[in-house]
């Protein structure tokens, strides 16, 4: 009886499907049939030409209704203007957070997803509304690489050093984009750039070399950690990856389709197609480099492909039905987003209607919000600051950028800015006289800084040089295609200029990576850093500087004492001397190193278990304590360090950490989680992840290198 009504349930719903698909002038419009018999039916009525046309970046055929996609860039906000935009007809104003460093500089991953899902929201929006239908669904971020070299060019892309850590943030940032719904997503999250692509200069024919288990456990982590938390689209990097470009590395299919379950998007680079045959030199033309893209998964090409692609189907390089399977992907994808199926059905469609989101005070505040937490306080000699405005009469800020906000390669176009010094004007009103000079002038320096009661000098990078492509005239400068060349700040002769007139004086280093800032901070009483890009970067700092806000950002790399502490800019293996894992001697500061205008007090550390087994995971427990006299966030930090491991391993590693705001005499016990899945190592004969027995010291603080409480746990492996 039970079987008969199977039987029968089976057929109702049956005949329901077919009743429906009626309704529709082809199967593929359906929403309620499978998704793979929807995408069966579109390769099947697509032309030859048609599915070339699918190889792009949007697979839109008007001829059968299908609306697709293409890409825009998201790394901190919709990016449809700015430095890198500025071809662009069209540029429409969006919501413009601090660099993607800045933003991993909070340590807040709660955070991070509400920037990715204001983002997120924002490009549907433009995409939908009337007013703009333009823009796209697909964003690509976050950039899931990571920042192995303080003089990488691209350092402001990235979340920092650590591969676990970056994998944390890329997650949040997917999640955020990519919305809550359980069947259609608010924007497609396209990661990059896969893999190992962590130098600018002579990106186009370069090879990032590292053995097995650093593809494992480093390189690829972060990607891998995007895919589990959906992202379901990637960029292939420029560069070679142990004497292979990306855009063809078997890797691609092997790992991240078969092993990951990535079947969505995987696009080359801008004009990576070409750089296969005329830079690596891995293909005659560009027929066979076209065709070997195709065949390596590649489903979505950021250049002109058409003519290569015929080339290789006319010469029998490729096949058809080649195309047929990993053009699915990209169908995948648009179904996802829901461009496919009626607007009803779709939550995010009704994303079209009212006032522009980043006019809203909402998104205003938040802004405010998430610069004010990305901003880093190295150094705080005897409490110089906050400032007291009410004992300042005169002040002066000194730097070149101070009086503008500078957008990067990769910004929007904020719909305000409001400048450094601008913030900090309209936080003192009328009381004090604020003065500026960009310090072009010697004379002019001199003259304000004699004048000043304070000084705030305003340093840091150019965000694209201010030049041309593949230009940086200042050494410590970087950017896309450019790596730096120095990591000392040009402007420190600058600051001792300013210094010797007036001691009072105070350092913001608006930077995109690190600097070997020694002498600062060794003669300059107070330092904070923060990154570009903020529409409100001036009353982030300002609030901070004058006490309104109390700093708590944490560092996401190692900042070196000098060159000479980092190993040749080639050289991918990290555990020569690389990250906070395996830094060789003293840094002038530590990876997850921050200062705040409060002090916090930690006790009371235990573990659940001194036994952790396969599949189970270790709780941590420990009391924070804000033990000054002001409202202050800490960021508290689990590090493990294997002890007898059957290979090398790094001297610290982090595993867990959490932000968490306390007032004053206020405490509380922050759980922090290890779990036996993140100790295991890559075994390089097996080719798996193995959990060894091992003896572990489990180490909790607030940096890398401020380790308040230890343990020891035992692994038993299976």
């Amino acid at each position: 009886m039970f079987y008969r009504l199977l039987i029968t349930s089976a057929a109702v719903l049956s005949f329901f499907i077919t009743a429906a698909q009626n309704n529709y002038s082809y199967p593929f419009q359906n929403p309620h049939l499978d998704m793979e018999k929807r995408i069966d039916n579109i390769i099947s009525l697509l032309t030859l030409d048609e599915k070339i046309v699918c190889l792009g970046t949007n697979p839109t055929i008007t001829r059968l209704g299908i609306k697709g996609s293409g890409h825009i860039e998201g790394l901190h906000g919709v990016a449809l203007g700015g430095p890198g935009n500025w071809g662009r007809r069209k540029f429409v104003m969006t919501t413009t957070f601090c660099q993607a460093y800045g933003l991993a500089e909070t340590w807040d991953t709660a955070l991070i997803r509400k920037v990715a899902a204001t983002e997120g929201y924002e490009a549907r929006y433009i995409f939908q509304s009337d007013k703009y239908n333009t823009g796209a669904l697909v964003v690509r971020a976050p950039n899931a690489d990571i920042g192995r070299d303080p003089r990488w060019g691209r350092t402001e892309e990235c979340y920092g050093e650590d591969a676990w850590f970056n994998g944390c943030m890329a997650q949040a940032y997917v999640k955020g984009l990519q919305g809550n719904d359980p069947k259609y997503w608010m924007t497609a999250s396209l990661m990059k750039h896969f893999l190992a692509n962590s130098n600018e200069n002579d990106r186009v024919r370069s090879t990032s070399d590292f053995d097995e288990r650093l593809f494992r456990e480093y390189y690829s982590l972060p990607f891998k950690m995007g895919v589990e938390a959906g992202s379901r689209a990637y960029m292939a990097s420029y560069n070679k990856v142990n004497g292979i470009p990306m855009m063809v590395n078997p890797v691609l299919k092997e790992i991240t389709v078969k092993e990951w379950k990535q079947n969505g998007i995987i696009c080359t680079d801008g004009g990576a197609l070409g750089l296969l045959w005329k830079e690596h030199k891995y293909y005659p033309d560009s027929a066979w480099a076209a065709a070997a893209a195709v065949k390596a998964g590649i489903n979505q090409f950021l250049d002109r492909h058409t003519n290569p692609i015929k080339k290789a189907l006319s010469d029998g390089l490729l096949k058809e039905k080649d195309i047929d399977e990993v053009i699915r992907g990209n169908f995948r994808v648009m179904i996802k987003l829901g461009l496919l199926d009626p607007p009803e059905m779709v939550p995010y469609a009704s994303i079209k209607n009212g006032d522009e989101p980043w006019l809203s005070n909402a998104n205003k505040e938040f802004v405010k919000e998430v610069t004010r937490k990305s901003i880093v306080l190295l150094k705080n000699e005897n409490n110089f600051l906050p400032l007291d405005k009410s004992k300042i009469k005169t002040l002066a800020i000194i730097g070149p950028y101070a009086n503008e906000v500078l957008l990067d390669w990769y910004s929007g176009t904020p719909p305000y800015t409001v400048s450094i010094v601008e913030g900090i004007k309209k936080k003192l009103g009328d009381n004090v006289t604020v003065l500026w000079t960009s310090g072009q002038n010697e004379d002019s320096v001199k003259d304000l800084a004699a004048k000043a009661d304070h000084v705030i000098m305003v340093v840091g990078n150019h965000t694209w040089c201010n030049a041309g492509w593949e230009k940086c005239p200042i050494a410590s400068d970087g950017k896309e295609a450019v790596d730096r060349k120095s990591i000392y700040l040009e402007q420190e002769e600058l600051i001792k200029t300013v210094y010797r007139i007036n001691a009072n004086t105070m350092v913001a280093l608006i930077a995109s990576f690190p600097y070997a800032i020694t002498w600062t901070d060794h003669n300059i009483a107070a330092i904070v850093q923060m990154t570009h890009n903020s529409q409100e970067e001036g009353t982030a700092l300002a609030d901070v500087l004058f006490g309104d806000y109390n700093p708590g950002g944490k560092l996401v790399q190692t900042w070196p004492r000098s060159m000479e502490q980092l190993p040749p800019m080639m050289d991918y293996n990290i555990r020569n001397g690389r990250t906070y894992m395996y830094f060789k001697g003293a840094p002038l500061y530590p990876f997850g190193y921050g200062l705040s205008y409060t002090s916090f007090s930690f006790s009371n550390f235990k573990i659940s278990s001194k036994v952790l087994t396969a599949g189970k995971e270790l709780i941590c427990s420990i009391d924070v304590t804000n033990s000054g006299k002001v409202l202050g966030d800490e960021v508290v930090q689990l590090y493990i360090q294997h002890l007898h491991s059957v290979v090398e391993r790094p001297k610290k590693e982090l595993k867990a950490f959490q932000r968490v705001t306390l007032k004053p005499n206020e405490k509380k016990t922050i759980l922090l989680k290890i779990k036996a899945a993140d100790l295991k190592y890559w075994d390089e004969n097996m080719h798996q992840f193995i959990l060894e027995n091992d003896k572990i010291k489990v180490m909790a603080g607030n940096s890398s290198a401020d380790i308040k409480f230890e343990d020891i746990f035992t692994v038993m492996a299976p």
